[in-house]
């Protein structure tokens, strides 16, 4: 039996949160205080008392999630994993917790990222966008995002692998919006753009990976205490060399998340934490992994009902 943390990406920032997770732990709130620090900005009252705007600010989102997920993570000692994995923005949370990379060094990733992701956005000589597509296989939707290229033109990547039938695309905003008509005239349940300006996790971002990988080339990775599923190949990892490559290589690829979970799951891990402020992993994993044990921390007895599940409680 072996038990796993997974921590999600952008997407689970949420008004209020971390503030009773502060006022609870005095572990947690020298994590967060150390975040403020670091920053030199408190960060924490974006999270614990700003608007919906202020968190979806650029430099606010990505540190946000990540000093979240960490403390929530290292502020309690009920649930020790044997292996952690974290989906594109939340492998950052996951290295911290394994021992991998520092706090501060996890920061300074995690704004550079958000910093120079949005840049390349601004600065791409197209439109770029992204899209959700559920219902189809991956190999239907592989198959069918080249053909589109080839007939038109526009560029389209797989950004995100969620789940069997669950993948989110990248490219052009034009190809991505065409993809997206096709696949619901084919039988898609859903395929729709996303709120998203940039092409994440694909060439778009070459020129963010040069600017990004030599901050991480500049960070000390240390061999981390446990093994880490990285997004890149999906594959546990402890030698601090790939961890960085690996990082780097993050930049402009695919996030193999439905791959992570069959890896683990093969590697023998039977329970799964999710370490986040909702249910977003948890459904993948259930719905993939039926016999597994699936959960979240926020319900540890240290946790339960003094912590705010946002799949729970609704605003």
């Amino acid at each position: 039996m072996k038990t796993a943390l997974i921590f999600p990406g952008q997407g689970c920032q949420k008004e209020g949160m971390g503030k009773d997770l502060y006022n609870l732990s005095p572990k947690a709130k020298e994590l967060f205080d150390r975040a403020d620090d670091f920053l030199g900005w408190k960060i924490t009252d974006v999270m614990f008392n700003g608007t919906e705007e202020q968190l979806m600010e650029t430099r606010n989102t990505q540190p946000s999630v990540f000093i979240y997920e960490v403390a929530l993570a290292m502020a309690q000692d009920e649930i020790i994993p044997d292996v952690v994995a974290g989906h594109s923005l939340g492998e950052f949370a996951a290295l911290v917790m394994a021992g991998a990379i520092s706090l501060e060094d996890g920061l300074k990733l995690v704004l550079n990222r958000a910093l120079i992701g949005q840049k390349a956005s601004d600065e791409a000589p197209v439109k770029t966008g992204m899209g959700a597509v559920i219902g189809l296989s991956d190999e239907y939707v592989a198959k069918r995002i080249k053909e589109i290229w080839d007939e038109t033109g526009e560029a389209i990547y797989f950004a995100n692998h969620n789940g069997p039938g669950q993948v989110v695309i990248t490219g052009t905003k034009k190809g991505v919006r065409m993809a997206c008509k096709a696949f619901m005239a084919e039988g898609a349940k859903k395929a729709v753009p996303l709120a998203i300006g940039g092409s994440f996790h694909s060439p778009f971002m070459n020129e963010a990976k040069e600017e990004l990988g030599a901050i991480i080339n500049e960070v000390e990775f240390k061999t981390p205490r446990i093994p880490i599923y990285q997004c890149v190949d999906a594959k546990p990892h402890t030698n601090p060399d790939e961890l960085r490559a690996n990082l780097i290589e993050h930049i402009t690829s695919s996030v193999l998340w439905t791959d992570m979970v069959n890896n683990m799951d093969a590697d023998g891990v039977t329970h799964y934490y999710e370490v986040g402020t909702d249910d977003t992993l948890q459904k993948i994993v259930a719905r993939m992994k039926p016999h597994a044990t699936v959960g979240s921390l926020l319900h540890i007895p240290s946790y339960e009902g003094k912590i705010k599940d946002y799949s729970v409680v609704k605003e």
